[in-house]
Parts: structure tokens; C-alpha cells; sequence
């Protein structure tokens, strides 16, 4: 039985990671974690005529990448999981279309990345596919002209507001193979606590990642001592504080493991002009699928619990007055043992 609990996914035969593609833009190639990204550009416009179309290349080139370390073929996916947070999941769309592979187009907003990894891991895990691959875009400049204002504009920013990672992570999912394996899934909620501030989203999507991690605990029977690190998508320096406390009142022991957050992870605060750090589809995507995979392969990391959180507001739910709904999905990855993976 795959279901566990409330809302998880534990994997009797978990699905293997055969390979990632991360793909990054400047900003992030000036981060500490340049080196673990498979390919990083020296400009935002990526020879494109348009940031979206930018944004668009950015994934195909991830996914590309991810399929020649899987070692396999456009035509040996059976399908293609992925969103991001352009109006219509456009980046996506357009990048399924020169994929040419049966798709699902997702969206949660910042939490794409483990939505769409925990679906592709589903299909495999139940039979419905050999070989999945999840993947999600972002682009600092067609993020902000959407959400906020014109890029153009040059409008200040206040400290609590986030900077949208450039790039893109795509997976390769299979039900054999060598590689970290996906063994659990837990499905966030909506949580909603009317904050409506756009420039605050780490303090709006705190509560989410909150909840869902004490889900996933609560319906796997694991304490966070059982992973080697529990990392958060993208709450940065105000939202990443507010998870921790809120998880010290509950009680949840997470002196028991690290506790981290990929929106500090991926730019250094301290000197790059990013506000309170890294936001955005690409920002848990690249983190996971590029740095934290590969301390993985080095034996640094047993066990992972990657809990990307969303804002799923809308430029016009803003207009329109509204606070932002929030959620969280968490996906548990491990290093193959052996039995797992099918081998």
C-alpha cells in the first residue's frame, strides 16, 4: 500500500533519481554553490529575444542535461511532469512542446519542484510509468514583472522581499536504475494566516512548510533525527526563523537533524544584493537537484527531507485585496541501499 497516513506516500519499491539537469543564470553563478550546477550563464537573456523565452530555454536545456546523465531518450520518458510560475505554466507548456512527450502541467507556485517530483515518483512507484521526468523554471526578471513591477521600473525593495532565482532543475524518475531513491511523499495543505504582503512571502509561507513537516513525521512514524537534513524550499532569512520557532513550540525535535533553507543556500546574503535570499520555482529545484544530490553521492547525506513551500497568489488575487494561500510539499530522498530501486 503506497498511501501512509493523512496525506503521504511511502514507496515499497521506491523509484530512482537516474539523473538531474540544473541550469543557472549569474546571480547564482556568483553563490557559493556555483560549482554544483551543471550549467551556469553569463547573462539573463541566454541568447533569447525575451526573459520568457529565457526562462523557457533554461528548462529545456535542464531537461536535456537530466537525460543524458540518465542515460536515456526523449522517447524512453512516458511522461512529462512540470509547471512554474508564469501565467498559464507557459515555461513548461512551451518546453513540453519541444519535448514532445505526454505531459502534466502542475502548479505550486515555489513548491513545483517537490509537487512535480513527488507526481513523477507516483507515476512510477504505481506502475503507470517506467520513466518520469519532473522539472520546473524560473526567471528573476519574468517573475518580478508578473508579481511585482516592471523590471524596467527599478522599483526599491524592501528587506523582507526575495529574489527569484534564475534557472531550472529537471529529474529523471525510473523504476530501476542506480541513484538516490525517492522512498516517501507528503502533500501540504493550504494554509492561510492573511498576511498579504507579496514582499514578505517567507513569513507567508512559514506556517505551510510548518504543517507539513509535521505531517510527513506524523504519518511515516519518523522523527527529523532520521534524516541527515530537513531543508526548506525557499523561506529565507525572515520565513526560515519563523518555521523554526513555530516547530520549537510544537515540539517537534529538530535539534535532532540539520535544519536548513535552500533560499540561503544558493546566493551568499551577506554581499549579493538579494534582500532576505533566494525565492522562486528554481530555487529548491537547482539546491536539491544539483548541490544536495551531489553531497549525497559523496556520502555526506544519507537522508533528505526537501519541503519546497509555495505562495499560490495571483497578480489579480493581489489586486483584488486577497492574502495569500501558502503550501508545502515534502519528498524524503535517500542513497540506494541494497534491494531498493529494483536492483
Amino acid at each position: 500500500m503506497i498511501r501512509q497516513g493523512d496525506r503521504s506516500w511511502v514507496f515499497p519499491k521506491p523509484p530512482v533519481i537516474l539523473g538531474t539537469g540544473t541550469v543557472v543564470g549569474p546571480d547564482e553563478g556568483e553563490g557559493p554553490l556555483a560549482a554544483d550546477f551543471d550549467l551556469v550563464h553569463p547573462d539573463l537573456e541566454i541568447g533569447q529575444p525575451s526573459w520568457e523565452k529565457s526562462e523557457r530555454a533554461l528548462l529545456e536545456q535542464a531537461a536535456d542535461i537530466a537525460l543524458q546523465h540518465a542515460g536515456v531518450q526523449k522517447g524512453d520518458i512516458q511522461f512529462f511532469v512540470g509547471g512554474d510560475l508564469m501565467n498559464q505554466i507557459i515555461s513548461n507548456t512551451f518546453a513540453a512542446r519541444t519535448l514532445g512527450v505526454p505531459y502534466l502541467g502542475v502548479f505550486g507556485a515555489c513548491s513545483t519542484s517537490m509537487e512535480s517530483l513527488a507526481l513523477a515518483s507516483l507515476l512510477v512507484a504505481s506502475g503507470a510509468a517506467d520513466r518520469a521526468l519532473a522539472g520546473t523554471c524560473s526567471h528573476n526578471c519574468t517573475a518580478e514583472k508578473q508579481f511585482r513591477y516592471p523590471t524596467e521600473y527599478g522599483s526599491q525593495k524592501p528587506p523582507t522581499a526575495q529574489y527569484t532565482v534564475t534557472g531550472a532543475g529537471a529529474a529523471v524518475v525510473a523504476s530501476e536504475g542506480t541513484g538516490p531513491v525517492v522512498t516517501a511523499a507528503t502533500i501540504g495543505k493550504i494554509v492561510d494566516l492573511g498576511i498579504k504582503d507579496p514582499f514578505n512571502m517567507g513569513a507567508a509561507m512559514a506556517p505551510a512548510a510548518v504543517d507539513t513537516i509535521q505531517g510527513h513525521l506524523q504519518d511515516t512514524g519518523r522523527s527529523p533525527g532520521y534524516y541527515d537534513l530537513i531543508v526548506t524550499g525557499d523561506l529565507a532569512s525572515v520565513g526560515h526563523p519563523i518555521a523554526a520557532e513555530l516547530l520549537k513550540r510544537h515540539e517537534v525535535p529538530m535539534e535532532e537533524t540539520q535544519f536548513q533553507d535552500c533560499g540561503l543556500m544558493i546566493y551568499n546574503v551577506a554581499k549579493q544584493n538579494v534582500q532576505a535570499g533566494g525565492s522562486g520555482c528554481a530555487c529548491s529545484a537547482t539546491v536539491a537537484y544539483g548541490h544536495l544530490l551531489k553531497r549525497m553521492a559523496r556520502g555526506e547525506l544519507k537522508r533528505m527531507l526537501v519541503v519546497a513551500t509555495g505562495a499560490l497568489l495571483s497578480p489579480l488575487s493581489y489586486q483584488q485585496g486577497e492574502s495569500i494561500p501558502c503550501i508545502a510539499h515534502a519528498v524524503a530522498i535517500e542513497a540506494q541501499a541494497p534491494g531498493q530501486g529494483g536492483v
